[in-house]
Parts: C-alpha cells; structure tokens; sequence
C-alpha cells in the first residue's frame, strides 16, 4: 500500500511516500520559501525518484494543522485534489502529532511539540508514548499563552521534553517554571519527518473529501477582528 505524505504547515516542507513498512523516500526542506511553488513539484520529484506513478498511490495523508494559515490550505488543497481526482481515501494528522512522533522516539517521559503562535502565545498537546509504538495524546492540542501552558504542565513530576524549532523562543519560560524537567529537543529532533505522517496516517480514519478543513485552533488574525468588528 503506498501512502502519500504532505506536509506544508510549518516553515518546513516535507513530502514523504511509504509502502507498508518500508520508507520509499522523503523530501525535506526548511528554507523560507514558498510551499505553493514548490509542494506539487516536490511531490512529482519524489514520486519519479521512487519509479511510482499517481495511480498507484493507495492513501494520501496531510498534516491538518495547527500551522501556518497559508501553509496549512497549500498541503491540505494538493491532498484533497489528489485524493479526488484519483478517488482514493485522504486522512488529516496533527501537525503537533507528527512532530511529537519525529522527535521523541525512546524518550519516556511526556512531549510537548511547540509552534510558535507570536505575541508570547504557542501552539502545543502533550503527549506519550504508548505500547503500539505511537504518541498518544495527554492533553489536547490548544492555542494558549507559552507561560500558562508551562504552568500547566508544573503539575507533572516527570521530565517533558519540548520539541519544534519555536520551542527555543520560549526555552527560558518552560525552563523558568519547570526547571530541569524541561528538556529541549536537539537539531534533528525538530524536523518534521513526512515519513511519521504517513505512518501515522495509515491507519486513520478516511475524512471526507470536500468537507475537510484545517484544525486552526484559533481564528487568522484578520478574521478574528472582522467577527469582533461585524458580530
């Protein structure tokens, strides 16, 4: 079964394929570029390095967010389009999910990925590890205040370690409150591996093509004022 990953919702741009338990390959990049010019011709490349044509991908996987606004609607649009014009099934991972599976592999404490949401404010979930090999979910993923969620997680005695590259922004207020239980995830530990994705994805439920959307977690800035302004 070839499973098709895309993941456009961070600064990083990943496109992986994999056939069961086997990585066919991954195309990772994390320049400041546009994904809408470089995502479909990236999944072209990938899909001519590994010799397997369109028809034969089985699944498309794409993370559904949180993220990028922009970035989120360029990977969810090139999956929905594949996914209907070749009428296979398309399911929509975490974005925090897969990074937390990227990263954390053999840490047995919890993880919590962060993504910068700006003015002090982070995107993250916690999770751990379970039997089947996958990080399973503690706490949701949220929108919240990078203090108020290193607060929350005081609670537990544990170690957790904090993986993302935004993660650095707020290193000295997870480790202000948490002190040496806040670990920090090294160079590596912080791509997202389109790979996870599709493995993740591989077993998740099949969405709904055409009413698929990205999980923002909170309002675009932009529309957030339009609704305060208009009701």
């Amino acid at each position: 079964m070839n499973i098709l990953a895309i993941d456009t919702s961070t600064e990083i741009m990943g496109i992986g394929l994999i056939n069961g338990e086997k990585v066919l390959g991954e195309y990772v990049t994390n320049i400041k570029r546009t994904h809408s010019v470089r995502a479909l011709a990236a999944v072209r490349e990938l899909l001519d390095d590994c010799r397997v044509t369109l028809p034969e991908i089985n699944k498309v996987v794409v993370t559904s967010g949180p993220g990028s606004y922009t970035g989120l609607r360029i990977g969810i649009t090139i999956a929905k389009t594949l996914a209907w014009t070749m009428n296979i099934p398309l399911s929509g991972v975490s974005t925090l999910q897969v990074m937390a599976a990227s990263g954390g592999k053999n840490f047995g404490g919890f993880i919590a990925p962060v993504i910068d949401a700006r003015r002090g404010n982070i995107y993250s979930g916690l999770y751990r590890w379970n039997a089947a090999g996958k990080p399973e979910p503690v706490l949701e993923d949220r929108h919240v205040s990078a203090k108020e969620w290193a607060e929350r997680l005081s609670r537990y005695s544990e170690q957790i370690l904090f993986l993302g590259y935004d993660a650095a922004k707020h290193e000295q207020t997870f480790a202000e409150v948490l002190g040496e239980r806040a670990l920090f995830g090294s160079l590596t530990d912080h791509l997202i591996r389109p790979a996870e994705l599709a493995r993740l994805g591989m077993e998740a439920p099949a969405a709904d093509v055409h009413s698929f959307t990205p999980s923002y977690l909170r309002l675009a800035e932009a529309e957030a004022k339009w609704r305060e302004k208009n009701g």
